[in-house]
């Protein structure tokens, strides 16, 4: 090691130290400074907050059908039922050329929206008694 520059080497006679090396010999020695061992991080997955969401299946209005029923059996002949479900046009006919048909158009809606058969102004099923 006669043209290394002065410096901190290893000396392969004895590992473990490190020795200064003066250009000539080396002169004095210190234990090797360990290097830190790093480990692996461990994440951990994140918990998880469950919040209570109501299931509703594809395809299922969100009106409730309790309510459509009852403002189909007292407020059927004005049309309100149909407001109510977001039928907008069939709401205003109904008011307008409801009461031409004695009753029977009323009574058919509340039939329809009791047995499950009614559908709200997106087109999806109000089947859910809520």
């Amino acid at each position: 090691m006669t043209n290394a520059p002065a410096g901190w080497y290893t000396d392969p006679s004895s590992p473990g130290y490190e020795h200064w090396w003066d250009g000539t010999q080396y002169t004095t020695s210190r234990p090797v400074a360990q290097q830190p061992q790093y480990q692996q991080p461990q994440y951990q997955q994140p918990q998880q907050v469950v919040a209570y969401v109501p299931v509703r299946l594809a395809g299922v209005s969100p009106k409730s059908r309790t309510v459509a029923s009852l403002l189909s059996f007292f407020l059927g002949g004005f049309g309100v039922d149909r407001f109510y479900l977001g039928n907008i046009g069939m709401g205003v006919a109904k008011l307008l050329l409801g009461w031409l048909t004695f009753g029977i158009w009323p009574l058919i809606d509340f039939i329809i929206v009791v047995a499950g058969a009614a559908h709200d102004g997106e087109g999806l099923a109000v089947t859910e008694w809520n």
